[in-house]
């Protein structure tokens, strides 16, 4: 049985809101690769884009790789990931209000979203947008085995089958 996702499904999955983690390798062959939280923004058929610190270790470490990968997932039952992994097609400097603005609401409630945006405005000249072209893509849905987990768990009269009388 297999768990994956199909891809339309993975970039629907990758759209919804969900707490990033950004993993890059490391600068050096002794270096664990860096692995973090991070806010991100995806639409279907598009680019990953986060918004990070110019001087950050992200941005050190994704201007030597070239590459980054980012999973998204879904903690509650049934568990969901979805990992893509490509190459950074774009490090722009600075970063666009309306594009930080869509992120903060995107993740915030409104009054929070507002009040974030305004005590880190200085963001705006201090980070740089990194976007990401996803070429590889992996992921799984257990919603199938945990709908099984759950049928083993009923009654037999429950699952529709018949009752010895």
């Amino acid at each position: 049985m297999s768990f994956s996702m199909t891809r339309a499904a993975c970039e629907r999955f990758l759209a919804g809101v969900h707490v990033g983690v950004l993993s890059v390798a490391g600068a050096g062959p002794d270096e664990a690769p860096l692995a973090v939280p991070i806010w991100y923004s995806y639409r279907p058929g598009g680019l990953v884009s986060v918004l990070t610190g110019r001087e950050s270790a992200k941005v050190r470490r994704i201007r030597a790789a070239r590459r980054f990968t980012l999973c998204a997932q879904q903690e509650d039952p049934p568990c969901r990931y979805v990992s893509v992994s490509g190459p950074v097609v774009a490090i722009e400097d600075g970063v666009d209000p309306a594009e930080r603005a869509a992120l903060a609401h995107r993740y915030l409630p409104p009054a929070t979203a507002e009040a974030y945006l305004v005590a880190t405005a200085g963001q705006l000249t201090a980070d740089v947008t990194v976007r990401m072209r996803p070429e590889r893509w992996l992921s799984a849905d257990f919603a199938s085995i945990a709908e099984q987990l759950r049928d083993t768990r009923q009654p037999a009269g429950d699952r529709g089958q018949p009752s010895a009388g």
